[in-house]
């Protein structure tokens, strides 16, 4: 197996044209290729800087799980702590997690953010959401995203052998509209085995508590089991608490 680093996008492209395998930390692809053997080039992205940037908006495809620290938002950081072990943490990278993974822990963390994506293509980098991202499965250089005024994740515990655990994320935004008067979006995300559900409710500095809840399990979550409702209603009362400022 011939293995690049490209350092440049455009080195990364002619890499793809030689249809090389993208294999981030390989934790997820090495075992099956010990199986059914090894391609014939692959290539990672730990030397291309695009893929590589970690700040508070913006966190790259080829960063490794335990270099999502506090300068990222709190559900995007608390996401990764959960993920594996430390050794998986300290291989493992994002684009791995979102792109090649079944469990995708860091989708949810993703989708409050309304996070963007930027892929690499043969034909050059294009942004995209993430419902292409999960469905394409193309190579993701980064995320982007307006940063939050709070965030929460929570994995609740799951049964050894069983089905995914559940997660819930959330994240409160401000409206960036100047004249929104305080305005502000919730939005919610729940992984429920291998599904991901997301709502989001419009709230102001002074909604209560129980009007966003009605209207999230209404229209969203009304059929999540009890404990995945709890852990809802934990994060949006805390997140909702945050000054409007």
């Amino acid at each position: 197996m011939l293995l690049r680093f490209p350092t440049s996008v455009s080195e990364a492209q002619e890499c793809l044209a030689e249809e090389s395998v993208p294999i981030g930390g390989a934790t997820l692809v090495w075992a099956t290729w010990q199986r059914d053997g090894f391609p014939q080039h692959a290539m990672s992205l730990r030397d291309l800087p695009e893929a590589n940037v970690v700040g508070h908006e913006l966190l790259g495809g080829a960063v490794v799980l335990n270099r999502i620290d506090e300068r990222l938002p709190d559900v995007l950081r608390l996401a990764a702590a959960t993920i594996g072990t430390g050794a998986v943490r300290r291989t493992a990278t994002v684009g791995g997690n979102i792109v090649g993974s079944a469990l995708r822990c860091l989708l949810p963390a993703a989708l409050v953010l309304d996070a963007r994506a930027r892929i690499l293509e043969a034909d050059g980098v294009h942004e995209t959401d993430l419902a292409e991202v999960t469905a394409k499965r193309p190579l993701l250089l980064s995320l982007h995203w307006r940063a939050p005024v709070a965030s929460a994740y929570r994995k609740l515990p799951g049964a050894p052998g069983g089905p995914p655990p559940l997660v819930v994320a959330s994240a409160l935004h401000a409206d960036p509209a100047p004249d929104a008067g305080g305005g502000r979006l919730l939005r919610v995300a729940v992984r429920d085995g291998y599904d991901v559900l997301v709502g989001s409710a419009e709230c102001a500095a002074d909604t209560d508590t129980a009007e966003v809840l009605h209207v999230l399990r209404r229209q969203h979550f009304g059929d999540l089991p009890a404990d995945a409702r709890t852990a809802i209603g934990d994060q949006v009362s805390g997140l909702l608490s945050h000054p409007a400022d």
